[in-house]
């Protein structure tokens, strides 16, 4: 009796088993793309301060250097309202109140919503009339949360650090972000998307570092204040705040100034 039983059961326990696998992956399959629905309809903060964010800070007197972002909605500042909060105003202000005591002509050319794709068109403009000294780029949470492939994002950013290097810009990377600390997106697609984002920024600080560029990692530098903090995020919960932003800015900062110096050391033709 015991015999003739536990073959039949043990082939029952397997299909058991492979049906329960089956509805958790069906039901999984479910949850992602109803907690992807609701993230991209969600209402998220828009751009207060233009495509084109131009400030100069510092002393008249002291020796100009020209800082331009690149990238997508962090380059331009989206979550605040004043050019001070944002990490472009905020290295601004570093350099400019730093030992060196410079004068900062600060320019974005970011455009909210890219991707590493879209940097091309960003050098072009970035590159009009007299070039910048010091170029950071901040870029990759889009490809990150849309999935892209991250050899293809990689590449278009090593491109990017390349030609811009090759134009005699200092170029500063800021990887893609920790977004297993974004509170818009809810487990189980945080997570998802949180492996996603370092996927990205491994296969980033390798195209980066081949391009000639330098490479600030900011999930390990600012992810676990982010994660600890609600009050580094902006009211969406997936741009920073002007306490992210500031975040951001001090963990770019010795990248930024070790980049100015070089660029006055070699003196950038004007």
């Amino acid at each position: 009796m015991t015999d003739r039983f536990l073959p039949g059961f043990t082939r029952w326990l397997g299909r058991a088993t492979a049906v329960c696998f089956v509805a958790a992956a069906v039901g999984g399959a479910a949850l992602l793309t109803g907690q992807a629905f609701a993230a991209r309809h969600r209402r998220y903060a828009q751009p207060e301060l233009g495509l084109a964010l131009r400030a100069t800070v510092g002393r008249s007197d002291a020796s100009p250097l020209r800082l331009v972002l690149l990238g997508d909605s962090s380059a331009l500042g989206v979550g605040v309202s004043r050019l001070a909060e944002t990490v472009g105003g905020q290295l601004a202000y570093l350099l400019a109140e730093g030992p060196a005591g410079q004068l900062v002509h600060l320019s974005s050319v970011g455009v909210s919503g890219s991707r590493s794709a879209d940097l091309a068109t960003q050098v072009a403009r970035a590159l009009l009339g007299e070039r910048p000294d010091v170029a950071v780029i901040l870029i990759g949470a889009n490809d990150a949360t849309t999935l892209r492939r991250s050899a293809d994002a990689a590449a278009c950013l090593g491109a990017t650090v390349r030609r811009l290097r090759e134009a005699r810009v200092e170029v500063v990377v800021g990887t893609c972000p920790d977004l297993g600390a974004v509170r818009a997106i809810a487990p189980p697609l945080r997570h998802l998307v949180g492996w996603s984002g370092r996927r990205m920024a491994r296969a980033q600080t390798l195209a980066v570092l081949t391009a000639g560029g330098t490479v600030v990692d900011l999930a390990t530098e600012a992810g676990p204040v982010f994660r600890a903090d609600v009050g580094t995020f902006c009211h969406d919960g997936f741009h920073p705040s002007a306490d992210g932003y500031r975040v951001w800015a001090h963990a770019l900062f010795p990248a930024v100034a070790a980049a100015a110096t070089m660029a006055a050391r070699h003196g950038r033709p004007r």
